[in-house]
C-alpha cells in the first residue's frame, strides 16, 4: 500500500487549521496573487458601495486614480461633492450593482445601444433613471438630463479607452429592468423617483450563466476599444438590504455573493489579465 497521500505534500496554507483556525484575521497570509503595478498605472473603479473604499485608498497610497468628472469649484467641501456623486468612482456614474448595468453602459457610451426610458420624474423634477442617485434635487427638465447624460457617456468612453486597470466590485445579483428593452437599473423605479408600474418593469435575479456572459461579453469589448487593459474583480461583502425574491434575505444574500464569488474566480482562472481579490473572504473571517 501507498505511504504517503496528497494532503502531505501540500502547504501550510492549504489546511484550515493551520491557515485559519490557528490564527487570527489580520495575519492571514497568501491569500492571493497580487498583481503587478506601478504608480503610472492608470488605475479606474466602478461597482457596488465597497468599491469607494478601494478607489479612496489608492489615492492615497499614490497611485494614478482616474477621475474623468472631477467635482465644479461650487461645493462647499468634498462630503457634499460626492453626496452628487462626484470624487466616489472614476466616473459619475453612482453604483453599478450588476453585470448587467455594466455592460449595458459600456454599450450606451459607444453607441450600441439607446434605453428606451432614461429619464425619471419626481416632484416636478427630472432625473436620470440610470444614475438617479448622484443628483439628488434633481433638473428642471428632461432635456437637461440628456444632455448631462451625453457629457457623462463621453467620459465613460475616456476611461475605458485609456484605463491600464479597471477595478470592479461585484455587488448584486438582483435588479429591476425594463420590460420593453431589458435595460436594469441601479434602483427599483419609484425608490427614488419615477414610479413602478408592473406592465413596465420587471424584476431579475441573475443566474450564474448570464452574469459570465455578461462579463466575458464585457472583457470582450473593453479588449476591443483597449488592448492593454487589465481587470481586477472583487466582490462586495456587505449584505443584501432588501431582496424582491420573496424569500429570506440571509439565504438572498448567500446566493447573490457565492454566484458573483463563482463568477469572479472562474473569470480569473480563464483569463491571464482579469485577477481576483480576496476582500469579500477576509471581511466574512473578520466577522
Amino acid at each position: 500500500m501507498p505511504s504517503d497521500n496528497p494532503d502531505r505534500s501540500q502547504p501550510p496554507k492549504a489546511f484550515w487549521r493551520r491557515a485559519i483556525a490557528e490564527r487570527h484575521y489580520s495575519d492571514l497570509e497568501e491569500l492571493w496573487g497580487p498583481i503587478p503595478l506601478t504608480r503610472s498605472d492608470r488605475i479606474a473603479t466602478a461597482g457596488s458601495c465597497f468599491a469607494q473604499h478601494i478607489g479612496n485608498n489608492l489615492q492615497r497610497r499614490g497611485a494614478t486614480f482616474l477621475d474623468l468628472e472631477p467635482a465644479p469649484p461650487v461645493f462647499a467641501d468634498e462630503a457634499e461633492a460626492r453626496r452628487f456623486g462626484f470624487g466616489v468612482y472614476s466616473c459619475r456614474y453612482g453604483n453599478i450593482y450588476t453585470s448587467r448595468q455594466l455592460l449595458q453602459l459600456f454599450d450606451e457610451a459607444f453607441g450600441h445601444r439607446t434605453p428606451t426610458e432614461r429619464v425619471w420624474g419626481r416632484d416636478g423634477r427630472f432625473f436620470d433613471a440610470l444614475r438617479p442617485s448622484v443628483d439628488p434635487v434633481g433638473q428642471e427638465d428632461a432635456a437637461t438630463v440628456l444632455a448631462l447624460r451625453g457629457q457623462h457617456l463621453g467620459r465613460v468612453r475616456e476611461m475605458f479607452r485609456h484605463l491600464d486597470l479597471f477595478v470592479f466590485t461585484m455587488g448584486l445579483t438582483e435588479g429591476w429592468e425594463a420590460v420593453a428593452d431589458g435595460t436594469m437599473y441601479p434602483a427599483a423605479p419609484g425608490t427614488i423617483c419615477g414610479s413602478f408600474d408592473a406592465e413596465k418593469y420587471r424584476f431579475h435575479n441573475l443566474r450564474y450563466g448570464e452574469i459570465l456572459q455578461d462579463m466575458q461579453a464585457f472583457w470582450e469589448r473593453l479588449k476591443g476599444v483597449n488592448p492593454q487593459a487589465r481587470m481586477l474583480l472583487t466582490v462586495s461583502p456587505v449584505p443584501l438590504t432588501t431582496t424582491a425574491t420573496g424569500g429570506h434575505v440571509l439565504t438572498a444574500t448567500t446566493y447573490s455573493k457565492s454566484v458573483l464569488r463563482a463568477v469572479a474566480g472562474d473569470l480569473a482562472a480563464d483569463h491571464a489579465e482579469i485577477g481576483y481579490f480576496v476582500g469579500f473572504e477576509q471581511r466574512l473571517q473578520a466577522d
